[in-house]
């Protein structure tokens, strides 16, 4: 990119909408705005910005994807249940090669099995989970600590 600042993308899948009201058990108890809220402040503290989306639509997200390409230096993503299922999501970051960090709220290795693999982690340069809303927080810190190291 042209720009000194650096740029990331943050998408966040389905159902993340329904944050705090959605199996809080699972999920905790903080909204999507508090969510966003943890991120601008750490993009603040790390001298980035952020453009943050949430989508229940997979087109709308492979469309996000593909038009970072060129504008964004980094992907910070939460697939949600298209980790598991979008061989789509998959191959649109595979395209870009924009490097991305994959982060979930809930530890998905301690789930159900379906939730076990994930389509995101071969395409991403690493995955982070099982810390709720700080997996946002310690995702962005490695995004942009590779992004700087380049």
């Amino acid at each position: 990119m042209s720009s000194d600042l650096l740029k990331i993308l943050v998408l966040h899948g389905p159902n993340l909408n329904l944050l705090g009201k959605r199996e809080p058990g699972i999920y905790g108890q903080q909204t999507l705005e508090s969510v966003e809220s943890l991120l601008k402040f750490e993009a603040e503290n790390l001298g980035v910005e952020i453009f943050s989306q949430q989508s229940n639509h997979e087109g709308v997200l492979i469309d996000q994807i593909q038009g970072a390409l060129s504008v964004f230096d980094g992907l910070l993503i939460n697939p949600a249940a298209y980790t598991h299922t979008s061989v789509a999501i998959r191959d649109a970051i595979a395209a870009v090669a924009i490097p991305t960090v994959e982060v979930h709220l809930s530890n998905i290795h301690k789930r159900e099995a379906f939730r076990h693999h994930s389509y995101i982690a071969p395409v991403a340069i690493g995955q982070i989970s099982g810390f709720g809303a700080e997996s946002y927080r310690l995702g962005l810190q490695a995004l942009v600590t590779h992004l700087r190291s380049q």
